[in-house]
């Protein structure tokens, strides 16, 4: 079962897109000493998939100067990530991994096992490959970048943050 304050499941040398690069296999442990937003996907080729996508490569340098990486992930193969991304989503940057044996999604505890697709999963991961954040949510809803963000934020300010809270605002004091 995956739980927060646990090590986060690995993943090694997945075959992945991204943009401009050859033969790319993705690990967990390449993001070592960072933080990760991971996140899951349903489908290529679909409604709400590419907005946090591209909502994700939007904001990809706000995240970095938070030491943190994006990787998204989708059942779908290499092919079909080429595809769809260089005909839709050509400013996306990040890796893309292929999860088609299904077996990182199943990892993740998202796999729709009904389907093959993985819902709308996303790890916040921290530069111990911790789990410090999950949400999933239904299929029909696209997830907030700013909220990711927030989060990330709070996560890393070592305080107790209260509802809403940014940065800037006042704490109510140090997380045990």
């Amino acid at each position: 079962m995956i739980l927060i304050d646990n090590k986060a499941p690995e993943f090694v040398h997945v075959a992945a897109y991204q943009k401009g690069k050859k033969d790319v296999s993705v690990s967990l442990s390449d993001y070592k000493g960072k933080w990760v937003v991971f996140f899951f996907y349903p489908r290529d080729f679909t409604f709400i998939c590419p907005t946090e996508l591209k909502g994700f490569s939007n904001a990809i340098e706000e995240f970095r100067k938070r030491n943190c990486e994006i990787v998204a992930a989708s059942t779908d193969s290499v092919w079909c990530h080429k595809a769809w991304f260089e005909r839709d989503l050509p400013n996306v940057e990040y890796p893309v991994l292929a999860d088609t044996s299904l077996q990182i999604a199943r990892d993740y505890q998202v796999l729709n096992e009904a389907n093959g697709e993985a819902q709308r999963g996303l790890f916040l991961i921290d530069p111990e490959g911790i789990v410090k954040y999950i949400l999933v949510s239904a299929g029909s809803v696209g997830r907030s970048v700013s909220e990711t963000l927030r989060v990330l934020e709070a996560l890393q300010s070592g305080e107790l943050c209260p509802m809403e809270w940014k940065p800037g605002m006042e704490t109510l004091g140090k997380a045990s």
